[in-house]
């Protein structure tokens, strides 16, 4: 008896074995992926720091400033190069680890979940994309020349006439002088900030494809969700009012956005179920529960 209770713990292992050997493989391939990716984005890494640097380039050439960032400290460039090389990769590689993860979930999903899963796949880098173009085309090229407005322009004390007594006292210049380093963080904050941001919809569509959350209960909800994307947008971006103002109109609207999508998918469920005689409005099931 206990040689066939051993048999039977060993034979229901097998399929647990089984999936740590398929997702141990997928984890390999998408890793795999991402080295390669980030040594091919390497040696091209100033071209990808020169298309980064066209916004505060552009917000200083509208000011008659010379475009130039330095290096505070000796290694500051090697670590520039590794930063973008690591963040483009990531891009570079994102659809083949996307198709591994998709790979390890499509054989546990019947084949309806598979047509309602695989849109939101391929929905979220579109998305993500499409939050990192506004913020490199809009919010940067805003938010830099902003920054920018606050330098000033040196004051000299004025040459005395001949017997007169001036005020020698002058001010100091404030130019930007930015670091190459810092200036990749806060570009690349600003891209991730919104690119993830930008998610919002594709998260909740899903979750209301799922049939985790409705359209009433996001309804309901508003007020609150509106301060939870007030705290996002201090959290996400630098500490200035008008980059926060600018993500919280853009991350809310999606929130409305989510809204009418899962209305609509709760409206094609119904009319399904009602085809299949399978609807049952609330006060009928009320009062059935009563008899």
């Amino acid at each position: 008896m206990m040689t066939s209770n051993a048999d039977d713990i060993d034979d229901s292992s097998a399929p647990l074995i089984e999936h740590l050997k398929e997702l141990r493989t997928r984890i390999m391939w998408a890793l795999g992926t991402y080295i390669a990716a980030v040594c091919v984005v390497f040696p091209f890494a100033n071209y990808v720091f020169n298309f980064l640097s066209y916004p505060v380039c552009n917000a200083l050439a509208g000011r008659g400033q010379d475009c130039g960032l330095v290096m505070i400290k000796l290694q500051e460039g090697f670590f520039v190069s590794v930063n973008i090389a690591f963040f483009g990769g990531l891009v570079l590689a994102f659809p083949v680890i996307a198709f591994q993860m998709w790979r390890f979930v499509a054989p546990g999903l019947y084949k309806s979940e598979k047509s309602a899963f695989l849109p939101f796949l391929i929905a979220s880098p579109v998305m993500f994309f499409i939050g990192a173009a506004f913020s490199y085309f809009i919010v940067l090229p805003m938010a830099f020349d902003f920054f920018l407005s606050f330098q000033q322009a040196q004051s000299a004390p004025a040459t005395p006439a001949v017997g007169e007594v001036v005020d020698r006292a002058a001010h100091a210049g404030i130019v930007f002088q930015g670091s190459a380093q810092e200036y990749l963080g806060l570009t690349m904050k600003f891209i991730l900030a919104f690119g993830l941001c930008f998610q919002l919809p594709v998260l909740l569509t899903l979750m209301g494809k799922a049939g985790l959350i409705s359209a009433a209960a996001l309804v309901s909800v508003r007020k609150y969700a509106i301060v939870a994307i007030l705290a996002l947008s201090a959290f996400a971006t630098p500490p200035d009012m008008m980059s926060q103002v600018i993500l919280f109109f853009a991350v809310y609207p999606l929130y409305e956005v989510s809204i009418f999508l899962i209305r609509r998918i709760e409206k094609r469920r119904e009319a399904e179920l009602k085809a299949e005689g399978l609807w049952f409005e609330e006060d009928e099931v009320e009062d059935s529960s009563k008899k």
